[in-house]
């Protein structure tokens, strides 16, 4: 009887690991992985070859904003992470709020990365989500990404954030790979409405060899690599832009002005195409017709940032260079403290070209600090720096 008890003991320990296994709701990747990163203006000038002696085999580079924005970092970045050996990416933040102005947006993209050689999937980044309706989110995107395949001749893959990929997208768009950011997890989800990730973005807080700062660090599959390295095919002068009719329903604490943010167009459009009397008066319930115009005239390199779990308006701060007050104004946040995933953000608009300063002998982190009017701190996390008693002459240091 003990020996049979043992014998049985045995076998539940043995089979313990892989009841625990099944137990873990973990979204898979799609084949095995290679370390990567992606960037823009928000990283300053980047020594790619350092970046690509600290492991690092592929980069994303934002290329473009909206209808008409390019990234000033952009030829820079291209240009030196070839030089450097890197597998390269575009990916192209989308902030459509018509159909029309999807496809709009999806030549833009074509029309700046023409002549370029690249080697991932085409990346849509759409987190600018705010007012719009789950509806209209799927098929602005879906039409994005369709026209940038159709035009581009090139495959395409989903940048969203895992909040996203589970409550919003969804239906024909979750056909195409999901490159998914989530951080502070040792896997992604898998609560999100695809069976796999062909990339995943697991912090934005990366510290990496040539690169003055934190970077987005990622994981990247075999999906994400096009079928063959190339161009996109040769594209013609960009579409006339057309203006067309969004429908927003007023909600309670809205504004003409904010209204028009939101839709990157102008009160004195919104007040002529519904014959509004009084500017300052709208109220809930009240159905406007927006002009949206595919190419903004009103369009800047502000962006939505979507809060991920562990967020804080701090640390967001200081990875787009600006302030906590100045976010908190601006998204008429009562309670800085409080602040909760897939929460829509906008980033203040500023100049992001990076200032840099060169340690001298004698300098301290404080007295830099004092002389360009931020804090030790700031300028720690701005650069990386571990221990802020430890510079050294002929560092250089980005500055505010």
């Amino acid at each position: 009887m003990l020996k049979k008890f043992i014998t049985v003991f045995f076998c539940f320990l043995l089979l313990l690991p892989c009841c625990s296994l099944v137990s873990v709701a973990a979204l898979p990747p799609s084949s095995d992985t290679h370390e990567g990163i992606d960037v823009s203006m928000y990283q300053g000038d980047i020594d790619f070859e350092q970046v690509a002696d600290s492991g690092i085999e592929g980069v994303y580079i934002r290329s473009s904003l909206g209808s008409s924005y390019i990234d000033p970092y952009f030829e820079q970045n291209y240009s030196n992470a070839k030089a450097a050996g890197l597998s390269v990416g575009f990916y192209h933040y989308v902030t459509a709020r018509t159909v029309s102005q999807a496809a709009y947006q999806a030549h833009f993209f074509v029309n700046t990365i023409q002549g370029k050689d690249f080697d991932y999937r085409l990346a849509m980044d759409f987190e600018d989500l705010q007012g719009l309706s789950v509806s209209e989110i799927n098929d602005i995107a879906l039409t994005f990404i369709q026209t940038l395949e159709e035009i581009g001749g090139r495959e395409a893959v989903v940048y969203s954030n895992a909040y996203d990929a589970t409550d919003i997208f969804q239906g024909e768009i979750t056909s195409y790979p999901l490159w998914v950011a989530e951080y502070g997890v040792s896997t992604p989800r898998d609560s999100v409405n695809w069976d796999s990730w062909a990339g995943w973005q697991y912090t934005s807080r990366g510290q990496i060899s040539g690169i003055q700062g934190y970077v987005d660090r990622d994981l990247y599959t075999e999906e994400m690599y096009l079928s063959s390295s190339g161009q996109v095919t040769p594209h013609p002068a960009m579409p006339p832009s057309r203006t067309t009719n969004a429908i927003y329903t007023v909600k309670p604490g809205n504004t003409l002005w904010g209204i028009a943010r939101l839709y990157h167009t102008t009160i004195s459009s919104i007040v002529e195409e519904n014959q509004i009397s009084n500017p300052n008066l709208i109220f809930p319930g009240e159905v406007l017709r927006i002009p949206v115009e595919d190419r903004s005239s009103t369009e800047s390199a502000s962006i939505r940032y979507t809060v991920r779990r562990g967020d804080t308006l701090w640390g967001i701060a200081q990875r787009y260079r600006t302030t906590v007050a100045q976010i908190a104004a601006l998204n008429h946040i009562a309670n800085p403290n409080l602040i909760y995933p897939g929460q829509q953000l906008e980033i203040p608009e500023r100049n992001y070209s990076a200032a840099v300063y060169t340690v001298q002998r004698g300098d301290t982190l404080w007295g830099i600090a004092q002389r360009y009017g931020t804090t030790v701190s700031y300028l720690a996390d701005l650069n990386g720096i571990s221990n802020p008693n430890l510079i050294y002459p002929g560092q250089v240091l980005r500055v505010p």
